[in-house]
């Protein structure tokens, strides 16, 4: 245990988040996302794992350490329903609120196609595979910057 730090994190999660920079994206995904074969082609190179936490659970935890990133207009990103793609569920609507509360700011969840978040996930820093049961609980979020202290 570490004072201050989340203990929904663990040893691997609290590594990588320390060595993505500015810019990298961390994919939070769902029970049913192909976490294990997504995450072989990210930079990381495999999925982390935290069973048993939901993804807003997961988000709380991630944001008490990384800063997303105020440089660009989609920070924080959420896979589409298929065929719905304006629809945000539950599972959506409460991890919007972790942002939220997380970032003191405004930050909209913007909308991603199911096929167009498996690529882009692809590309991320690395996946982190939660044991969210409910449909559409994934979630793209890109790392900002920490300014320095005066």
């Amino acid at each position: 245990m570490l004072k201050t730090i989340d203990p929904t994190l663990n040893a691997d999660l609290l590594h990588a988040l320390a060595a993505m920079g500015h810019g990298d994206d961390i994919v939070i995904a769902d029970a049913n996302f192909p976490a294990d074969a997504v995450a072989r082609a990210t930079t990381l190179g495999h999925a982390l794992r935290l069973d048993g936490v939901d993804a807003a659970r997961a988000v709380r935890a991630i944001l008490s350490l990384m800063p997303l990133d105020s440089f660009v207009d989609a920070p924080a990103r959420r896979m589409e329903v298929v065929g719905q793609p304006g629809e945000m569920p539950e599972v959506q609507r409460e991890v919007a609120r972790e942002v939220e509360a997380a970032e003191g700011r405004t930050v909209t969840l913007a909308p991603i196609e199911r096929y167009a978040f498996y690529e882009a996930a692809k590309s991320a820093y690395c996946v982190v595979a939660t044991g969210e049961r409910r449909f559409y609980g994934c979630f793209i979020l890109k790392k900002g910057v920490i300014p320095p202290s005066e």
